[in-house]
């Protein structure tokens, strides 16, 4: 019947345990290593919590269904089976529960979970090569309209050439009204008049 409560943690991610606590199926998501081009496998790993021992009602309906026996039949195999896992924790101080960890006291009495080692579902890093295509062609969504990445590069090489000769528009603008201001700053101080003009 562990294999059938193993079966339930993994499913729900959580089994508890009347009198005792709570284990808990933590993830932590698979990740890309940049520097060692792979991907890493996510990890498992074991969290017991004291504070909450209550099964759900569907965790007897579940143990009923595998055991192949009547409800309150799993719901007296499982009290029986936390009061001995109790007991023998008292006991023994080191229950071992295959493929989740090991229970046991510290000491002041508390129980702990040593997690065990994670199933190795998917363990092995893969390699992972960055790989760039420049002519594939798919769809994209822009506003409400889909258009594929052919059609956006030919718009964008457009609004940048476009841009590129505003530019150039606005530097001769500019440069036309610094001379004219020039201009004018010259004729406002030295006058109109365009004769050599010399007093005797």
């Amino acid at each position: 019947m562990l294999q059938v409560l193993n079966a339930y943690l993994f499913q729900h991610r959580s089994i508890s345990i009347p009198g005792l606590g709570t284990i808990y199926l933590e993830t932590f998501p698979a990740h890309v290593d940049v520097a060692d081009r792979t991907v890493l496998p996510p990890v498992y790993r074991f969290r017991f919590d004291k504070y909450f021992d209550a099964p759900e009602k569907e965790f007897f309906s579940y143990l009923a269904a595998q055991g192949r026996m009547l409800d309150f039949e799993a719901i007296k195999w499982y009290n029986e089976f936390s009061f001995d896992l109790r007991n023998r924790i008292r006991s023994e101080e080191e229950v071992p529960w295959e493929g989740v960890g090991i229970l046991k006291k510290d000491g002041a009495g508390n129980v702990l979970l040593e997690s065990g080692a994670a199933p190795d579902f998917f363990q092995q890093p893969i390699p992972a090569m960055k790989v760039n295509r420049q002519d594939a062609v798919h769809t994209l969504l822009v506003g409400d309209q889909e258009r594929t990445s052919g059609e956006m590069n030919v718009w964008l090489h457009d609004e940048a050439a476009s841009r590129k000769r505003l530019s150039w528009w606005v530097v001769a603008l500019v440069l036309v009204v610094i001379g004219l201001a020039v201009l004018g700053w010259h004729f406002y101080t030295h006058g109109f008049s365009t004769a050599n003009q010399s007093t005797l």
